[in-house]
């Protein structure tokens, strides 16, 4: 009796189905022509690396009109989008643009380790073995994303292009659809691409030969845009002595250097108006895409520790290419009437140049090395001989699996022993084994922390070094730039402009898994795969 009045639900469930279809079906004919009326015709997403809601409030007298003042007077302003941890620019563009957190979309950050080879490599990167632009993928992005999305519902019909400095943002940016992703090449300067990406446009091989990056570096430099005495809060020794950047061809990394500094956007941006101009974005039988990314983070390579003026300065630049793409979407493209554009910041990063010892701030350095060779004598003596420790990358220590089957031990006990050690280093603030950040079994923010750790790409403990203190890595091959940790939050400002959007400002904290959805409903089409929570109501 039960199976069948079951079965009679079925059937009726079945019947309403159909008949709610038959409805959709003939309204669907309206519903085009709705959305070639009204929906917008370009979607403009555009990321930046280090993005901050207090440097946007202190220099908004000296922005023009048209730029970043025209975004805080007549789009939606998130003053924070929260990405629940700290995370590296290429972990926040892809929630940015997959809607979803790593441990759904696949990337908890721009590099991964390697545990046959000992070593890290880019997370976009196919085979560790050859490192070349061709062999960067999306495939490690889980999801898809807003691009992909809005690239199914035109049938393949609008265009999807992704223009950044680096892969790490390209890539996402980009997501798996998209006709081309172009980046700047650390070699040589050149914009370069991935065979994932087919279609590369003739301008870019014009671009290439004509005005590469490379053509124009002797010569480009970075100084102040506007008198130093115009600068805000700035230090009296920084009037006197402000910055002189070169670019020259005595600097090994030199084009990572460049990349590294806003005066990079001006090259992103010269380059987004070609594509504007001839590749008729936004004038397709469906709606088309340009991700652009670019940087206001603190400039690594600079050589005084206080950066407040090159940051600034990142800022007005900023607002003059943000003014020349909104100008060249009214002039070339389908106008800014008929265009979404969203503008997302990525956290800044809580890590500084170390003040000057004369302040005798607290502070130190763990030495990774050190701290791998006293914790495989600890291991030794508590479970017998063998290379214990196999590696450490991004705050995680690996311990050797082979070892730990061999001799029958269970694993978890062998990172709680791991963890309890390096808890009692000097400058060690937390130190968590895997099983306690997935079981959210620790100090606070448990549950962000669970949901941006990839469990296919984090280690067996995570250490967090106390502030002020210095994570000096000696087991890499890379000598990256001396650093400290600070505390910070997780946040950074976003905004979003469409056709009957009315300007509004959302101080309350907003979950930076929302914006992808809240950009894909204002397009009317599906949120990414990866995305569960509800749209912003705009």
């Amino acid at each position: 009796m039960a199976f069948s009045n079951h079965l009679t639900l079925h059937k009726t469930t079945i019947a309403r189905t159909i008949a709610a279809a038959f409805v959709l079906s003939l309204a669907a004919p309206l519903m085009r022509a709705d959305d070639q009326e009204s929906r917008p015709v370009l979607v403009v997403g555009v990321t930046v690396e280090g993005l901050s809601t207090d440097y946007l409030e202190l220099l908004r007298d000296k922005f023009g009109n048209d730029g970043l003042n025209r975004l805080l007077n007549n789009a939606v302003t998130i003053t924070d989008l929260d990405f629940g941890t700290p995370l590296d620019p290429a972990a926040a563009a892809t929630i940015i643009h997959t809607g979803s957190a790593p441990t759904v979309n696949g990337v908890a950050a721009a590099t991964a380790y390697n545990t046959d080879l000992r070593r890290s490599f880019s997370t976009f990167l196919t085979d560790p073995n050859s490192d070349v632009p061709a062999n960067y993928s999306p495939a490690r992005i889980l999801s898809t994303t807003i691009s992909d999305e809005l690239r199914i519902d035109g049938g393949g019909m609008g265009e999807v292009h992704s223009i950044a400095p680096d892969v790490a943002l390209a890539i996402p940016g980009a997501g798996h659809a998209a006709n081309t992703a172009h980046w700047i090449s650390d070699t040589d300067g050149n914009w370069v691409t991935s065979k994932a990406y087919p279609d590369s446009p003739a301008l870019i091989q014009n671009q290439n030969r004509t005005r590469s990056v490379a053509s124009v570096l002797d010569t480009l430099g970075w100084t102040p845009s506007i008198s130093v005495t115009s600068y805000p809060d700035l230090p009296a020794f920084r009037r006197a002595y402000p910055f002189s950047i070169r670019f020259g061809r005595g600097e090994t990394n030199r084009y990572r250097m460049f990349k590294s500094a806003p005066v990079v956007n001006q090259v992103v941006t010269d380059l987004a108006i070609e594509y504007l101009r001839t590749l008729s974005l936004g004038k397709h039988e469906a709606p088309d895409m340009l991700s652009l990314a670019y940087t206001v983070s603190p400039y690594p390579y600079g050589r005084d520790n206080d950066y407040k003026l090159e940051t600034m300065d990142g800022y007005l630049r900023l607002d003059r290419d943000i003014a020349r793409l909104m100008k060249a979407i009214d002039e070339n493209g389908p106008g800014m009437d008929r265009t979404l554009l969203f503008v997302a910041g990525t956290p800044p990063t809580p890590r500084t140049r170390r003040d000057d010892e004369k302040w005798a701030l607290p502070g130190g350095e763990f030495h990774v090395k050190r701290a791998i060779s006293l914790l495989n004598l600890y291991l030794i003596q508590k479970f017998g001989n063998g290379e214990w420790i196999t590696g450490y990358h991004n705050g995680y220590f690996y311990i050797n699996p082979t070892l730990v089957a061999n001799l029958e031990i269970d694993p978890a006990v062998v990172r709680k022993e791991t963890a309890a050690f390096l808890r009692r280093m000097s400058g060690v603030a937390y130190a968590y084994t895997i099983d306690e950040v997935t079981s959210r079994d620790i100090h606070d923010n448990s549950e962000a922390v669970c949901r941006n750790t990839r469990l296919d790409s984090s280690g067996d403990v995570l250490v967090t070094v106390a502030p002020g203190w210095q994570i000096v890595d000696e087991t890499t091959a890379s000598t990256p730039l001396p650093l400290v940790e600070r505390m910070a939050s997780s946040t950074s400002p976003a905004f979003i402009m469409a056709p009957g959007i009315v300007p509004q400002r959302i101080t309350t904290p907003v979950d930076a898994r929302v914006l992808a959805p809240t950009v894909t409903g204002l397009m009317r089409i599906r949120a990414p795969s990866g995305s569960s929570l509800a749209p912003l109501r705009l």
